[in-house]
C-alpha cells in the first residue's frame, strides 16, 4: 500500500506514524492550545524529538460549545506557524505537516504557502476540498462524520456503524477520486466520537479491519477521547494510559496512524508494540 503526499512516499506496512497534535487556539479540550506562534512552533519541536512522524496543526477547536472563528482568523493563525515550519522540518527527520481545516476559503489559501495533509473533519460534503488537495498534489483526510462540523449529534444512531462508514466511504472516494485527486493521496478516519456514541466507537475499535477492504492507510484519532472517559470515568487530561490502550487495539487491526497529545508515550507504545509484532 502506498500513500502520498506532495513529496512524499509512504510504503506500508511499515511501523505506524504517530501524528502529534499542535493546537494554534485559546480553547482546546484539553487546554494546551496557545495563540503564540513561537509556542507552538516550540511545542512541534518537542513532539518530534519524542518521535512524531507528523505534526498535526489546527486553529480551529472541534468542540462544539464553543463557536466557529471567521477564516481569515483562521488564515492568520496558520500563516506565521507555515512560515516558519520549514526551518524546524530541516531540523529534523522529514516530518510531514498536517493542516487540520476543513473550509475550502482556508485551504485556497493556506495549501500554497505549504502543507502536505489536509485533516478535513467535515467529511467531505461536496468535492472542493478534494479538488483543491488534487491541484496540489497534497493528501487528503477523509473523516466520517454528520452534519456540519462545530455542532453536536449526539442524538445520532446507527443500526450498523461498520456497515454506515463502509458505505461512507465508498461513496467519498468516488467523489474525491471524480475531481482528480488520485486514490494514494487519500487516509480513511473512521471519526471516533464525532456523532457517535460509546458503543458506537468501541465496535469501530473492534471491528476497525473491516475497512482494510480500501486498500488505503487508516488514521485512528486515538488522544483523549470521550469514549476513553466513558470507559474510565476520567477527565480528559487523565485519558494518557487509556490513549495507549486504543493504540494497541488499534495496532492490533492494523491501523497506520495515530493521532495524539502524548507523543512520547504514544512513540514508545508504537515502537514497542511494532517490536513484539
Amino acid at each position: 500500500m502506498i500513500w502520498r503526499a506532495r513529496q512524499y512516499t509512504i510504503e506500508f506496512p511499515r511501523q505506524p506514524l504517530v501524528m502529534g497534535i499542535v493546537n494554534i487556539n485559546d480553547d482546546s479540550f484539553c487546554g494546551d492550545g496557545t495563540l503564540d506562534p513561537t509556542a507552538a512552533l516550540a511545542q512541534a519541536e518537542q513532539m518530534l524529538r519524542d518521535g512524531a512522524d507528523i505534526i498535526d496543526i489546527g486553529a480551529e477547536s472541534a468542540r462544539t460549545n464553543r463557536e466557529a472563528i471567521s477564516v481569515s482568523e483562521e488564515i492568520d493563525r496558520l500563516l506565521p506557524f507555515l512560515a516558519k515550519w520549514p526551518e524546524l522540518k530541516a531540523h529534523h527527520n522529514s516530518p510531514l505537516l498536517s493542516i487540520n481545516t476543513w473550509r475550502s476559503d482556508v485551504i485556497a489559501t493556506i495549501l500554497p504557502e505549504g502543507g502536505d495533509l489536509i485533516n478535513d473533519i467535515s467529511g467531505l460534503p461536496d468535492a472542493f476540498n478534494a479538488k483543491l488537495c488534487a491541484e496540489h498534489n497534497a493528501s487528503l483526510l477523509i473523516m466520517h462524520s454528520i452534519g456540519q462540523p462545530k455542532v453536536s449529534h449526539t442524538h445520532v444512531k446507527y443500526e450498523s456503524i461498520m456497515d454506515t462508514l463502509e458505505h461512507f466511504f465508498t461513496q467519498k472516494l468516488i467523489m474525491a477520486e471524480s475531481v482528480g485527486l488520485p486514490r494514494e493521496n487519500i487516509i480513511l478516519d473512521p471519526g471516533i466520537d464525532f456523532a457517535k456514541q460509546r458503543d458506537d466507537n468501541l465496535v469501530i475499535y473492534r471491528e476497525l479491519e473491516r475497512l482494510h477492504r480500501f486498500e488505503l492507510p487508516i488514521l485512528l484519532p486515538v488522544s483523549r477521547k470521550t469514549v476513553i472517559g466513558d470507559v474510565l470515568g476520567l477527565p480528559a487530561l487523565e485519558r494518557d494510559a487509556g490513549t495507549v490502550a486504543c493504540i494497541a487495539a488499534g495496532m492490533q487491526r492494523g491501523a497506520q496512524v495515530f493521532r495524539v497529545h502524548n507523543v512520547q508515550a504514544a512513540a514508545q507504545a508504537v515502537k514497542v508494540l511494532w517490536s513484539v509484532r
